[in-house]
């Protein structure tokens, strides 16, 4: 028996689609959501340049014999992310269609990875607070200021996510399907950051 609620059977294709195709301009709400991101590029590439900046003020990076991160698991986790903006596009697509039961559970597919990101992220982390603290030095500072940000942007991706299960699961209106294209969206722009993110933690090591 179907785990997907039951409430998404009855759910059909014909005003979302009719909406969809009389659309001219981008939604509010996307718009709203490309000012978001703006200024959280900014964020970052603020962010970016301060490692930068002060790893060229000095001869040794890491500082204060900091070892260098490992390269493996940051990319391979990294790599997980990046790829749920393949189930967040299908889920996208299935939606236009009219698809809620493909839609909803391509969007959970993508939250459940998302989620076993953040949490490896954040154990990955926490190893790295056994060895230095963000006040040991200002490599330190710099490097959990930079991963802490994207992990904060990830937890509020999930939030986002979870929303918007919960809106699906009774149906698919233009409004929910206005929403489910914000959230891919936002989530394209935290996979590009990840990649950022995650070349810069690891340039010491590249």
């Amino acid at each position: 028996m179907s785990s997907v609620p039951r409430s998404m059977e009855a759910a059909g294709p014909g005003p979302v689609k009719a909406v969809d195709r009389q659309r001219q301009a981008q939604a509010s709400g996307w718009w709203g959501a490309a000012l978001l991101i703006a200024t959280e590029v900014t964020l970052f590439a603020c962010l970016i340049a301060t490692y930068f900046y002060l790893r060229f003020k000095t001869s040794e990076w890491p500082l204060g014999g900091i070892e260098k991160p490992s390269v493996t698991l940051p990319l391979v986790f990294t790599g997980m992310l990046v790829a749920t903006c393949v189930p967040m596009f299908l889920s996208v697509k299935a939606a236009k269609g009219g698809a809620v039961r493909a839609a909803w559970s391509l969007l959970l597919l993508a939250t459940v990875v998302q989620a076993t990101y953040l949490g490896l992220q954040i154990h990955l982390m926490v190893d790295d607070l056994h060895s230095f603290s963000p006040q040991a030095n200002a490599y330190g500072s710099i490097y959990y200021a930079l991963i802490t940000t994207h992990h904060a942007h990830v937890a509020v991706g999930l939030a986002i996510d979870a929303w918007l299960l919960w809106k699906l699961a009774r149906g698919i209106t233009n409004y929910r399907l206005i929403a489910l294209r914000v959230a891919a969206f936002y989530w394209y722009f935290v996979s590009v950051t990840a990649i950022a993110v995650v070349l810069t933690q690891l340039y010491p090591s590249l």
